[in-house]
C-alpha cells in the first residue's frame, strides 16, 4: 500500500485515505468524508432509522471503508450498529482524547477534523465487545 504525503502536514503519511468521521449528536450527526470524494464532504444527517441507512449510503457512495465517531452519550448506539451491519470497520473515539490532539484549526468542523486525525491513523477505538456479547448485556 502506498502512502501519500498530505498537503497541510508534511511530516504526517496518510495511512487510510478511504476514513469517514461522525460527530454524533442527540438530534443530528455530522458526517465528514475525504473532500476529493464529494463536492461536499460534510453533511448533516438525522437520528432515525432511514437517516442512518442514507448516511451508510453515502459513505459507499464515497468510497468509505473505515468510520471514527466521537460520542459522550449513548446516541452513538444506533449508528454504530447499523454501518457495522452495512459493513464498514467502525471505531468509538474518546471525545476528549480526539479534542486535546494538538493542531486543531477552528475552522473545521468537528466532524472534519475527527476524519483528517482518523485519515493518519491517529485515533484509537474505545473497547466495544463483540455484537453477541454487547446483545447479552443490553
Amino acid at each position: 500500500m502506498t502512502m501519500r504525503k498530505t498537503g497541510g502536514h508534511p511530516d504526517l503519511n496518510v495511512v487510510n485515505p478511504n476514513a469517514a468521521a461522525i460527530d454524533i449528536g442527540s438530534t443530528m450527526h455530522m458526517a465528514a468524508v475525504n473532500p476529493d470524494t464529494d463536492v461536499m464532504p460534510v453533511r448533516a444527517f438525522g437520528t432515525f432509522t432511514q437517516d442512518l441507512h442514507n448516511l451508510a449510503d453515502w459513505f459507499r457512495s464515497c468510497g468509505v471503508t473505515s468510520v471514527a465517531m466521537e460520542s459522550t452519550g449513548g446516541y452513538w448506539i444506533p449508528a454504530f450498529e447499523i454501518l457495522e451491519a452495512h459493513g464498514f470497520e467502525v471505531i468509538l473515539v474518546n471525545a476528549r482524547r480526539a479534542k486535546n490532539v494538538p493542531g486543531r484549526k477552528t475552522d473545521v468542523s468537528d466532524a472534519g477534523w475527527l476524519r483528517q486525525l482518523h485519515s493518519y491513523g491517529l485515533l484509537r477505538g474505545s473497547f466495544r465487545p463483540e455484537a453477541e456479547i454487547a446483545t447479552l448485556r443490553a
